[in-house]
Parts: structure tokens; sequence; C-alpha cells
């Protein structure tokens, strides 16, 4: 059957200007990290691409390592592409990111300019495309020069396998002297992609105000703390979940007492709100206008069509800020 997208796929999504670009992005962007992948399962992947589209996510976060096993995720996206959304080329906004371990010896990890060069042409032949819209380095290099990893990401600009360039999980003395670089050679850094959620809240201790002054957009990751700020564990830990198992970035011991009883008092928040606890997270960051979207991930197309829901209310009060402050603190 040949995929038609919804006609009305831009009249409820919202669209934030990305720092001081001339880029808008969905206030929902969809991240393919998990459930992409080799071993998932392709009706289901499919389906959650279309709804997005449909729902007006024009933003698909990728990255050289995503999968299992790496690179099956750019591989699955760039065939739904070429058979589904080819002709929409033009309304997408497609990343993709190296920096994290993706190819054995000494050029498949961190941040020299051989590997961000290579990774990307790995990327751009998976896809089947000619350039990405984004391009990120992952995370910091200790050992490379700061220097050396940007004017890759510069070249690749000027080479036209990127429009734009971004950075992920840079503290904010490392994001401030990267976004520097940048601007002195002439591309500037259009994003930065940190780990952030009501949970995981070290972007606020300064990286926020950097991004902010500077004019360089903030599009966070895990924002629902691995699935913890979501009714998954409101009546304990489930053993099917992931904290259960302990398997991947979730720990059984991250669900503290003390973190279950946090989990249970935001709920009767976001109850009173008329949303979940999922929503209401994700709304949360949202009311920051220095962040421009959130990232969000879907095992299923009826758990991002909950998620969306979030931009049905994305107001606070002062006294459900206060309240939602002394709960975490």
């Amino acid at each position: 059957m040949i995929y038609l997208p919804s006609k009305d796929r831009y009249k409820t999504m919202q669209y934030r200007r990305c720092g001081r670009s001339g880029i808008r992005l969905p206030a929902i962007s969809l991240g393919l990290w998990h459930n992409f992948g080799g071993v998932d399962v392709e009706e289901n992947f499919r389906s959650i691409l279309h709804l997005a589209f449909d729902s007006g996510i024009t933003h698909f976060d990728l990255a050289n390592n995503y999968g299992p096993p790496p690179g099956s995720a750019e591989t699955n996206f760039g065939k739904i592409l070429k058979e589904d959304l080819s002709a929409y080329r033009d309304e997408l906004i497609i990343s993709s990111k190296a920096g994290y371990t993706m190819w054995d010896g000494p050029y498949g990890d961190w941040g020299s300019k051989k590997y961000l060069v290579a990774s990307l042409d790995q990327s751009l032949k998976r896809m089947g495309l000619d350039y990405v819209d984004i391009f990120y380095h992952h995370r910091p290099d200790p050992e490379t020069p700061l220097e050396e990893t940007m004017s890759a990401l510069d070249l690749i600009v000027r080479q036209g396998k990127a429009l734009y360039v971004g950075i992920s999980n840079y503290p904010a003395d490392k994001a401030a002297q990267a976004i520097a670089i940048l601007k002195e050679l002439g591309t500037p850094c259009l994003i930065h992609q940190p780990k952030y959620s009501m949970f995981e809240r070290w972007v606020e201790g300064g990286l926020l105000d950097v991004l902010g002054q500077e004019g360089v957009g903030c599009i966070p990751f895990s924002p629902l703390a691995q699935g913890m700020l979501t009714d998954k564990y409101l009546h304990g830990i489930p053993d099917d979940s992931r904290a259960a198992k302990s398997t991947g970035f979730l720990q059984k011991s991250q669900l503290t007492d003390q973190r279950l009883d946090q989990i249970k008092k935001l709920n009767a928040i976001a109850q009173k709100r008329g949303q979940s606890l999922a929503q209401m997270a994700l709304a949360w960051l949202l009311k920051d206008e220095r962040v421009t979207s959130v990232l969000i991930g879907a095992s299923k197309p009826e758990q991002l069509a909950d998620s969306l829901k979030c931009l049905d209310n994305i107001a606070f009060g002062a006294d459900e800020l206060t309240e939602i402050e002394t709960i975490l603190k």
C-alpha cells in the first residue's frame, strides 16, 4: 500500500525557532536510539514513523551506532525513507552523530577528523542520502584538541554533507569553547543535545545559560528518565520492566524508595493537570523557551500518540512549579 501522509500534518504541531538560526523544529522530535534496529519489527517501526510524520514531526534523530546492531537504525530508516518518504525529503530534518565506538581500531571512536568524516560518509550510505540536515559530535573527546573536532564539523558543512552542526553531552565550559571555535570558523553551532529531565538536571548548572546567551538551540534526550517518569513504576518495579532486569541504562538500584515516592507525588500533580506523568514531564521541559524541542523515543505508535498530547498543556502555574521543586528536592 502506498503511504500518503495526512494533509493536516502541520495543523496541530508547535514549531520553535532553534536558537538564533532560521530553522524551526517541532516541539517533539522522534529519536531512533531504540526500537528501530535490526532486532526490531519493521511493521511496528514503520507505523511509528508514519504516525510521527502525520502528526507534524519533521525531525528524526539518529546516530551511527543506533541499533542494535550498530548502524541498523540508519539502514532501516533509509529503507523507509526511500519507500515511503522520499517525496517529502525537503520537509524533513534528519540528524546523525558520531563520537561513540562504531568500529574496531583507532579510527572508529571519539573525535578525530578522520573518524567524524568517515563515519558520516558511512551514515549517508546507510540512509541513502546526499546530506544530513544536522550532524553532531556525540560526546567530548578528552584527548583530541577541540579545534580538530570542530574543524571537522566545519569541513563537513563546507563539503555539503551536512547543513548544520551540533554537539551533544558537552558540559557548559566545553560547550562554550566549542561554540566559540565554530563561530570563528564561520559554521555556527546550531544545537546542543544534553540528557535532561526532572530527575537529571545538570544542564541547569550553566549549560542552559550558555546556550541562551549564544543563541544555540537545546534538544534534551531521555526526557522521561529511561521510563521512570511514566506510570510504569507507580506501583513498584514490575518484573518485566527494564529496571527489574537491570539491562541497559536503567538499573534497579536507581529506583530507591525515595525515587518511587517522588514518582507517585509527581503523578498526583499530573493528574490534577489532566495529564499522564509522561505528558507532564515533557511539558515541564518545554516550559523553558531555551528548549527548542524534546527528543522522545517510542516502542509503539500508541506510545507516541500519548506523548504528543503533552502539547495540549505546557503552561505551569507558579504554585505547580513550587510543588514540583519541593518534591524533586
